[in-house]
């Protein structure tokens, strides 16, 4: 039950500064603001927002409770995670949170929050192939190796 405890509050922290206020920040300097109304890309991009925070949540959920750990590096689960969304991509948490701010760039309207989420995706995508990768087979060795060969790092086909 810590671990679980653990990952959720380190994914709120997480979610809270990288999802919600640099994106806020990213809205404010570009003159953004709420839209006047809701129309389609509004009911949308909210859709969007939910489906991707609901997979975010669901692999903070899976770290903890299969593999007795956190999202967070210095956190890190102490199984290896082939549960859940792990079964179909390597990074669903990262897809998730992509998703999210997409979903939030279509929900604005916003070019900029657009940009701010091709950073964040390069960011991630370079986490993940100098750190992630290479401390996840150092940690799991063999059984890492396995899943790298049957699961995609980003899409599950």
């Amino acid at each position: 039950m810590f671990p679980l405890i653990r990952g959720l509050t380190y994914a709120t922290l997480f979610i809270s500064f990288v999802l919600v206020f640099l994106p806020g920040q990213v809205l404010v300097r570009s003159g953004v603001t709420a839209p006047p109304e809701v129309g389609p890309a509004q009911v949308l991009g909210a859709a969007v927002v939910i489906l991707g925070l609901s997979l975010a949540i669901s692999c903070v959920l899976a770290f903890g409770i299969v593999g007795k750990g956190t999202p967070a590096p210095f956190d890190p689960p102490r199984r290896l995670v082939i549960r859940g969304p792990y079964r179909f991509v390597r990074n669903p948490m990262y897809v998730g949170a992509i998703v999210g701010l997409l979903g939030a760039s279509l929900f604005y309207q916003s070019l900029a929050l657009l940009g701010f989420t091709a950073v964040f995706a390069l960011v991630v995508h370079l986490f993940v192939l100098f750190y992630e990768e290479p401390t996840l087979a150092r940690l799991f060795g063999a059984d890492y190796d396995t899943y790298r060969r049957h699961v995609r790092r980003w899409r599950p086909i």
